[in-house]
């Protein structure tokens, strides 16, 4: 199985290590772009730089890279997910702006009809916010906003985080121990 993941400048990078490290432990080969900001906010909130990412990649390519393998149609994959999808990103790939190879690789995943999933991290949002995310609906676009949930007790961060994570695994079927909803 081939993901791509995408990282966009958005608060929340954590939960794009937290996927990649997970992924790690399988057998998914992992595509990886992460914007520009993206770089800026991983080191802002984690002291981490763009190698410790490329690191947990099965392979890892330059935002500026239009020709690599992820920028075609013919290279096939389950889908991709961006997390955290910026607003900005998510605007890009509503109106199909591909200046950058995060967005050319989301254009392509909708083009070919594979499944696209966006963990956008923005709150409160407006009116264009809520266009953007409706518009990508309704193109079948899974908008999963990294709510945490709490019927499982989580006792710490890094627990909201794995639940998170594994909510988005459990989208392309890659086996996670996701803590069920249980009737008292």
């Amino acid at each position: 199985m081939r993901l791509i993941v995408g990282i966009s400048g958005a608060s929340g990078v954590l939960l794009a290590v937290r996927l990649l490290e997970r992924l790690r432990e399988t057998e998914v080969e992992t595509h990886v772009v992460a914007s520009k900001s993206a770089e800026v906010v991983l080191r802002a909130e984690t002291g981490l730089n763009i190698e410790s990412i490329a690191g947990l990649a099965t392979y890892y390519y330059h935002p500026d890279n239009l020709a690599a393998a992820i920028s075609s149609g013919t290279f096939r994959t389950e889908g991709m997910v961006v997390i955290p999808c910026s607003m900005k990103t998510l605007a890009g790939i509503a109106t199909g702006y591909s200046d950058n190879l995060l967005l050319r690789a989301a254009d392509v995943t909708l083009k070919e009809r594979r499944k696209l999933v966006l963990v956008p991290r923005e709150s409160p949002l407006h009116e264009i916010h809520l266009e953007n995310m409706l518009r990508l609906a309704r193109m079948g676009v899974i908008i999963f906003m990294p709510v945490p949930a709490f019927y499982h007790h989580p006792l710490t961060v890094d627990q909201v985080i794995d639940h998170t994570v594994s909510r988005v695994l459990n989208f392309f079927g890659i086996e996670c121990h996701l803590e069920e909803w249980k009737e008292e």
